[in-house]
């Protein structure tokens, strides 16, 4: 996996922009967008650990931006740093809710350690998936904890690879770490796409990715997600499996067996039928709910509609 840390740029200056790479290219990604709405498709897919930002003057429309960005918890570890011409007034952080700043006269001296200082900070904040980027356990429990306990209604997804470890073991673990990432990405996207502000996506580990929703959103959102899947997967395959629609591996007893393509299962709970007061209950019916779907030949998406 590729340690490098991205860093995404927002400006229209492009003799900032020119020294910034001269500064940064070599240590981190750089990324270059000229405004931050432009940005937004790329930091939501790719996950950055810094969005750096060129504040030439007080604009509401980046600020109200920044507020959805910053509160989307799946940009719990995004930092923000902010670029300040040497004449502009720092406003209070509460407004633009940036994470560290620094003056244009500056830069040469300052922003590689901020920058630096920046990224260490976040990641001792929030526990991430290496693989994915995405949440793991903890912000995971903490987002559906929070939720139970405001009263919110919501529905968890919890989704599963089938035949994971077939393929796994025919391809390679880097093979199979391109299809998880590729997980990964698919769910985040079409989650987002479906309900930008309020949802979730977090990666418990391996092939066990979560995501929550409003209730009446999820159920539609996830069978379009296996679909998505469906159409993918086979690329992830030699032309000859591909052709033959199985691949050949040992089972767990070491006899040579045909298992089909990787399928997507995938389980939803939600508390609009039930009381849950603790995030393993909400949990636990995803998960059973995940298992009922894997008893189902191909991608399936079952949904607990008990009333308790």
């Amino acid at each position: 996996m590729n340690s490098v840390k991205t860093v995404v740029v927002v400006s229209r200056d492009p003799v900032l922009i020119s020294m910034i790479n001269r500064l940064l290219k070599g240590i981190y990604l750089v990324v270059e967008f000229s405004a931050l709405r432009s940005s937004l498709d790329y930091i939501y897919s790719s996950i950055p650990e810094v969005l750096l930002i060129d504040i030439t003057s007080e604009d509401p429309a980046m600020v109200a931006m920044l507020r959805d960005l910053k509160s989307d918890p799946i940009m719990g570890h995004l930092s923000v740093f902010a670029v300040f011409g040497d004449d502009v007034m720092i406003p209070h952080w509460d407004y633009l809710l940036a994470d560290d700043y620094v003056k244009r006269a500056s830069l040469k001296t300052e922003m590689l350690s901020r920058v630096g200082l920046c990224i260490q900070r976040s990641e001792r904040m929030i526990e991430v998936n290496p693989l994915t980027g995405l949440p793991g356990n903890i912000q995971i429990m903490k987002q559906i904890q929070k939720r139970l306990d405001s009263g919110e209604q919501f529905a968890l997804a919890y989704s599963d690879l089938d035949y994971f470890k077939p393929y796994n073991d025919r391809y390679g673990f880097s093979r199979g770490d391109e299809v998880l990432k590729m997980l990964g990405r698919l769910v985040l996207n079409t989650v987002k796409e479906r309900q930008p502000l309020g949802s979730f996506v977090g990666h418990i580990g391996g092939d066990d990715i979560v995501y929550i929703m409003e209730c009446n959103n999820i159920e539609e959102t996830s069978v379009q997600i296996t679909g998505y899947f469906d159409e993918i997967i086979p690329g992830f395959y030699d032309a000859e499996d591909k052709t033959k629609g199985f691949i050949e591996a040992a089972d767990r007893e070491g006899h040579k067996k045909a298992f089909p393509l990787i399928s997507l299962s995938i389980g939803i709970s939600c508390n609009n039928n039930r009381q849950f007061n603790h995030y393993g209950e909400i949990a636990e019916i995803a998960s059973e709910m995940k298992k009922f779907a894997k008893t189902v030949r191909g991608s399936c998406v079952k949904t607990d509609k008990r009333h308790w």
